[in-house]
């Protein structure tokens, strides 16, 4: 089973893995440091102590009476050694390339003053033995059993707690790094000039302050420049209504013709195009309404009726008891709009309200007309898009009524999608959120 290493993509995984690396590895070592210190620190304290011991208890042992030796023995032996008397046990010699560093100690001790042989026993417990006759000709045998080092059993969880602190500070220390720019990312996802620019904090650290003073100025630039765009647009289309106006004027007074009805339908047309451009531009300051509380089932049945009384096939369902904090004008000039659309090109329209599983309230305008291609769908939102290839603005309109809806439902904190509808048709769902407040009556 092959595993691929790959590169974390996150900023948090990738620093997180550098600074665990770095510190793992400098720890690492200062751990193996301190441990071959303490390693070396022991063997020459125990090196040192087998030095002592053995010169001791040979130097006693080559002064005792022969008799009195025997006795002595169990007083001299310790954990790793022992002391006997006689030629001990059969042996190899021990290799003079691969010696014990307890021969070489025995020897330092003991070396200049009494002849030391050494032989490697075999057995279940691997052991040598270092032979040497005392000044009377008494043979002695050290019978070495070499053993490892032993290690405090703190070390391992000291280790471990030490591991766990760093994992923990590199954890903080990344949140802490990236927590600004999570703030700037989330600041740029939700960026709308269309309505009100929330400010980034411009605390912190230096660079942090900069890219947030950075940020706003890139908002209120953005802002700014849109603004006088549509004021742009907005006074174009306004000032063209009145030679628009005075040309309908004189066309009262022409002598009825085919040439007449042509001049008066086309400045009908330009009329019609130059107040969808004014009510584009103010679209997009919606915003600036006055929040106020209504009740969306009387709200609704108000615009239901409205259509009804003109003879229009507009239906409502959906009862909701909710009271909203909204901006009324824009949200029915978005419903007259998307209702106008279904009329347009279904004939009849129907309005169903009801809250979504999230806390979300969505209103949906249903029709049974021709649809949308499903690539198109994200393209009639944007302004003069229109989607009758005829191009005839008596059933494909301006192309800004859509827009318009779009930019309304941004501007009163919602959100406003297409889709087709099983069976044919399309369904304009509008979902309020943000500054929407729900009650039930």
């Amino acid at each position: 089973m092959n595993i691929a290493l790959r590169w974390p993509r996150t900023l948090a995984s990738q620093l997180s893995l550098i600074f665990l690396v770095s510190l793992l590895l400098a720890h690492g070592l200062s751990f193996s440091l301190q441990f071959y210190e303490r390693y070396e620190s022991a063997k020459s304290t125990m090196l040192g102590n087998l030095e002592s011991d053995v010169a001791t208890a040979v130097a006693i042992l080559d002064r005792l009476p022969p008799d009195e030796r025997e006795a002595w023995l169990p007083r001299l032996d310790r954990r790793n050694y022992q002391y006997l008397l006689g030629e001990g046990e059969v042996g190899t010699p021990l290799d003079s390339n691969a010696v014990p560093i307890a021969a070489r100690a025995i020897d330092d001790a003991i070396g200049q003053d009494y002849s030391v042989t050494y032989t490697d026993v075999p057995g279940p417990k691997k052991h040598f033995q270092g032979h040497l006759k005392l000044a009377d000709g008494t043979p002695i045998t050290i019978d070495v059993f070499p053993s490892t080092m032993s290690y405090a059993l703190w070390l391992p969880v000291v280790l471990l707690l030490q591991l766990g602190l760093l994992i923990g500070c590199t954890s903080i220390a990344v949140k802490l790094a990236i927590r600004p720019l999570t703030r700037l990312a989330q600041a740029v996802e939700t960026l709308d000039p269309n309505v009100h620019t929330t400010h980034l904090d411009e605390s912190g650290p230096a660079e942090v302050a900069f890219a947030a003073v950075a940020f706003n100025s890139m908002q209120d630039r953005i802002a700014a420049y849109l603004k006088e765009r549509m004021q742009i647009l907005g006074a174009i289309s306004h000032d063209l209504q009145t030679p628009i106006t005075r040309m309908k004027l004189r066309a009262e007074f022409m002598q009825n013709s085919i040439e007449k009805d042509k001049l008066w339908n086309d400045l009908n047309e330009m009329e019609h195009l130059v107040r969808e451009g004014v009510a584009y531009a103010r679209s997009v300051h919606g915003a600036a309404e006055t929040s106020h509380r209504i009740d969306l089932d009387s709200f609704l049945d108000s615009l239901v009726f409205d259509y009804q009384d003109m003879g229009k096939q507009v239906e409502l369902k959906g009862k909701n008891a909710a009271v909203l904090d909204t901006r009324p004008h824009a949200l029915r000039r978005v419903l007259v709009n998307l209702v106008d659309n279904a009329l347009n090109f279904a004939g009849a329209a129907e309005i169903v309200v009801g809250s979504q599983t999230d806390g979300q309230l969505a209103i949906k305008v249903l029709d049974r007309g021709p649809g949308i291609a499903e690539s198109e769908l994200a393209e009639v939102m944007k302004p003069f898009y229109r989607v009758e290839s005829s191009r005839n603005r008596d059933t494909g309109g301006t192309g800004l009524g859509l827009a318009i809806a779009q930019q309304l439902a941004l501007a009163i904190g919602g959100s406003l999608t297409l889709s087709n509808r099983d069976g044919g048709g399309l369904c304009a769902e509008l979902k309020l959120t943000g500054v929407v407040r729900i009650q039930t009556h």
